[in-house]
């Protein structure tokens, strides 16, 4: 039975609601200054894994056509939508007066939607998990997204306790289809598609320290492109 899944959705959760509840009860200099840690760590995992790169040109290529297919499909305007759509639903609930700026909301919260739900972490840590049954590393992941989704929650509001939903379905479904993918899968082809989630994730970790606003949205088909052109590129040229 799947339960990292499940652990990582109750993180985010409840560290969405508890963010969101205390909100400017917490102190500003915190609120400042936790996103800028969260940032650095999140550039940090992203170099830790494309240091296990295979095809440095295999990573490239995906990353450009990957970022070219989500421009042309506006996948980080419509993943900005899904954004606008949660704080709808959330503020029904809240309290909340709107004096965030539809725009900066709108950056932030694709940000960490990438950051929670298409991290490199939680990619891996589901399909470890679907193989394996070891949870670990969704743990670990679950322990530092409950300090993460309470602090943004303290500027975004409750909209962040509803990326659970999404990343909840995400994570099943990769898990669930580890079992099928796995076994046709090569060291080389996990090496870059790691790398490949790697870069996304600096990508996310310089937007979310307010560095540069790198459209870590449109950057996603890239994971999904990145393990069919390895194994041709092992196949035809190495």
């Amino acid at each position: 039975m799947l339960i990292g899944p499940f652990v990582n959705g109750a993180a985010v959760l409840i560290g969405g609601l508890v963010g969101a509840f205390f909100g400017d009860r917490i102190p500003e200099r915190l609120r400042i200054a936790l996103p800028l840690t969260f940032g650095l760590s999140s550039m940090g995992l992203g170099i830790a894994l494309i240091v296990k790169i295979h095809s440095l040109p295999v990573v490239v290529l995906s990353l450009i056509l990957g970022a070219a297919i989500g421009e042309l499909i506006y996948l980080e305007r419509r993943i900005g939508m899904l954004g606008n759509l949660a704080k709808g639903i959330a503020n029904r609930f809240s309290a909340d007066d709107g004096k965030l700026d539809p725009a900066v909301f709108t950056e932030k919260f694709v940000a960490i939607l990438v950051l929670f739900c298409a991290s490199g972490t939680g990619i891996i840590g589901a399909m470890t998990e679907g193989m394996t049954h070891d949870a670990n590393i969704l743990f670990v992941k679950s322990i530092m997204d409950i300090f993460t989704a309470a602090i943004f929650a303290t500027v975004l509001g409750y909209a962040v306790a509803l990326i659970a939903v999404p990343q909840l379905i995400i994570q099943l479904c990769i898990a669930s289809a580890a079992v099928l993918i796995l076994p046709h899968t090569t060291p080389e082809m996990m090496g870059d598609f790691t790398a490949a989630g790697g870069f996304i994730m600096l990508a996310t970790g310089f937007r979310i320290a307010g560095i540069k606003s790198f459209p870590v949205g449109n950057l996603l088909p890239a994971l999904v492109l990145v393990m069919p052109i390895s194994h041709l590129w092992t196949l035809f040229i190495h």
